[in-house]
């Protein structure tokens, strides 16, 4: 067992993003495996889970003759336009039944307000608007978080990138973890974590 210093967060992984998902990353369902072992390691687990209305903003069946991956402007910056997933309730935005969810002590759910989307665990893609989940690991005395899930280059990285600026030690387990990689998006994630001290590991 780890320090209880140290945390286990995985990242949405869910039906929707495993295959034959809405939004399926390719292999995303098998990383689990390992992931459910690495649970056995943590004191403390958090799960993130996307959770969006149907009518989000960020899915583009809600944008007139947009196509999904295309690019639009939010009033907090550029946003992808999704094909829609993870809508509250259904099977999609469920967890994969292989995953291990008996260990966590806390489940974060995020992208449920309607007029924002929401990659990171810790804030919403406003970058100030919090999940909470920083105000329960530190009441936890955690201090060092390892990052796995899906998708690397989206809400893993995302999330990863608001740890460190937050003060927190953080690791994200590539091994663990499947990419999007949408327009480069996986080596320009990279690239940024690299720049914000993130530990890369397998």
């Amino acid at each position: 067992m780890r320090p209880a210093t140290e945390a286990l967060i995985v990242i949405d992984v869910q039906n929707d993003f495993c295959p034959g998902g809405a939004l399926a990353v390719t292999d995303g369902d098998s990383i689990i495996p390992r992931i459910n072992a690495l649970m056995d390691e943590f004191a403390t687990v958090v799960l993130t889970q996307d959770w969006h209305p149907a009518t989000h903003a960020s899915f583009a069946a809600n944008h007139e003759g947009a196509a999904p991956f295309s690019l639009t402007q939010m009033p907090y910056g550029p946003q992808v336009l999704w094909p829609t997933h993870c809508v509250i309730g259904t099977d999609g935005a469920a967890f994969h039944p292989a995953l291990r969810t008996d260990t966590a002590q806390m489940v974060i759910r995020k992208g449920f307000r309607p007029e924002i989307d929401s990659y990171s665990a810790f804030f919403e893609n406003d970058h100030k608007t919090p999940t909470g989940l920083d105000g329960y690991l530190r009441t936890r005395g955690v201090t060092t978080l390892t990052l796995v899930g899906l998708a690397t280059d989206y809400c893993v990285a995302y999330s990863a990138l608001d740890a460190a600026a937050n003060g927190f030690a953080a690791t994200v387990l590539t091994g663990a973890c499947r990419a999007i990689d949408l327009n480069g998006s996986l080596a320009e994630a990279t690239t940024k974590l690299n720049a914000a001290g993130v530990t890369l590991g397998q």
